[in-house]
């Protein structure tokens, strides 16, 4: 199974997502944000996967939503759009009864670091650059990032790594909470592969049903929280600081952020 911007390789009962534009350091624009979408809705249903496995093509995992993009007069992003499909991506993967592994390496910034985090199992390499770093452009975490860095790391925790932006390497983000294992750099994907395996002789069905149970309480929780993003992200779209970060961002220099 493959799409223009996300490949989907299954061999027997595990699945590997490969975000695939390298050359963007596989930064997501609506299409590539709708298309995994579609993609982790499907796997979701299929019953003879057992594991899924996620991982960005190139130097990075994900540098997050496409800055650019966004700045595109040709191909507006459209933020209602946009919305719809990271909070059906947020609760698939949430829900999704396989068990998720996340290999990263390089970025996972922005909305490649919620997604990243919202998978069972999160393998980083010491070098990675992780951060929640949405403020730099003035908006906020949106594809359940909220949700899912409250439950790695607390609510206080979760506020200070949203405001201050902060860029964590793996060895930080693991000391933290916030990924499960560090790993040398060039190894997390031998890594992920080395879980999967393991996971696979374990008892799945067994597995499956714990996640079940302990999500259970999250999933209402969590559609609160993407409908809040919803509302949050297009009222800051919205604001003259958020523009300016996207200025800022694409010529290179630091933001005036005003507070308007």
């Amino acid at each position: 199974m493959m799409t223009k911007q996300i490949e989907v390789e299954i061999q027997d009962r595990l699945a590997t997502v490969t975000f695939n534009q390298p050359s963007a350091m596989n930064a997501m624009d609506g299409e590539m944000m709708r298309e995994l979408a579609d993609v982790v809705d499907e796997l979701k249903g299929n019953s003879t996967v057992h594991v899924v496995l996620f991982r960005g093509a190139g130097r990075a995992f994900s540098a997050g939503g496409n800055v650019k993009a966004m700045l595109d007069p040709h191909g507006p992003m459209k933020m209602e759009d946009i919305m719809v499909d990271l909070s059906r991506l947020a609760l698939a993967l949430y829900s999704m009864p396989q068990i998720t592994i996340a290999s990263v390496h390089g970025a996972a910034a922005g909305l490649g670091c919620s997604i990243a985090i919202a998978c069972d199992i999160v393998i980083a390499e010491e070098s990675s650059k992780i951060a929640m770093n949405f403020i730099g452009i003035g908006l906020l975490p949106d594809g359940g990032g909220h949700f899912f860095l409250k439950e790695r790391v607390g609510t206080a925790r979760a506020k200070q790594l949203i405001w201050s932006g902060e860029v964590m390497d793996g060895k930080r983000a693991a000391q933290i909470g916030l990924i499960d294992q560090v790993v040398a750099d060039g190894e997390a994907w031998n890594a992920a592969q080395q879980r999967a395996q393991q996971i696979l002789h374990s008892p799945t069905a067994s597995m499956a049903a714990s996640k079940q149970i302990l999500h259970a309480a999250g999933i209402e929780k969590l559609k609160r929280v993407v409908e809040l993003e919803s509302e949050g992200q297009a009222a800051m779209r919205r604001t003259s600081d958020h523009r300016e970060g996207i200025q800022a961002f694409v010529e290179k220099r630091k933001p005036s952020f005003t507070g308007q």
